[in-house]
């Protein structure tokens, strides 16, 4: 699912995350990483109580580096309308760190641009300059990327906001928090399971675009991509 320029009501981001959880479900998995900002906002904790394995978002650890990283304290946060309303990142940085200031920004036009394979055109470097102008207002020395999207832009955040900023990839940080937390549980993949292991991809969007920016982005090149239907789609 993707959220577009205008945000979509909280009760359909958790209707969608919901959707998405049975489909997966339904694949027998041991973990379950909402991998998206916004999504865990709106229904990791609601998904946690619910079921009986390892589920995990991207704010938490997002909000750990970012504390770690800062010296000044001051730490803002770029994401969608729907995240940064929602404004989990500064209450949890807030209460694991009361000296933290945090500055937050939403950002709606930036995940159209990736999603359209824009994310190295002269109109994202125009409209991510535009976009951060309030931000850098803000004197941070620590950024956090509150979208999965914003990765794909980081050259131009990190060119913006300029080489003292300390950019701060929440999804990054949510792969170490996934690897710990498997060796924790111990259900981590062994060597004989990891030589048969497969990759499976999804998308309710476009299977073609997924496919491109997907293997660009992750240099997979023979990526299978299914589309599939959930809901009312």
């Amino acid at each position: 699912r993707t959220l577009s320029i205008c945000p979509r009501p909280e009760a359909q981001v958790r209707q969608f995350t919901w959707e998405m959880t049975h489909f997966l479900l339904d694949k027998d998995i041991k973990m379950l990483v909402i991998a998206c900002n916004t999504a865990t906002a709106a229904a990791l904790e609601d998904i946690k109580k619910k079921l009986a394995i390892p589920v995990i978002g991207v704010i938490l650890p997002g909000s750990r580096a970012a504390i770690k990283a800062t010296n000044t304290n001051a730490i803002g946060v770029i994401g969608t309308a729907g995240t940064v309303k929602s404004d989990m990142y500064r209450q949890m940085i807030r209460s694991k760190d009361r000296l933290a200031q945090v500055s937050s920004l939403a950002c709606p036009k930036f995940v159209p641009i990736v999603e359209s394979h824009k994310y190295n055109s002269a109109i994202a470097k125009k409209v991510v300059a535009e976009t951060l102008k309030s931000m850098q207002k803000q004197g941070v020395d620590t950024l956090i990327l509150g979208c999965t999207h914003y990765p794909l832009l980081r050259p131009i955040i990190q060119n913006v906001m300029g080489s003292k900023v300390t950019l701060i990839d929440s999804g990054a940080e949510t792969v170490s928090e996934v690897s710990t937390i498997l060796d924790y549980f111990a259900i981590a993949e062994d060597s004989k399971s990891k030589l048969v292991s497969e990759r499976h991809f999804y998308t309710t969007g476009s299977a073609q675009m997924f496919k491109e920016i997907g293997s660009e982005w992750l240099n997979l090149p023979d990526m299978q991509v299914e589309q599939i239907k959930l809901g009312n789609d």
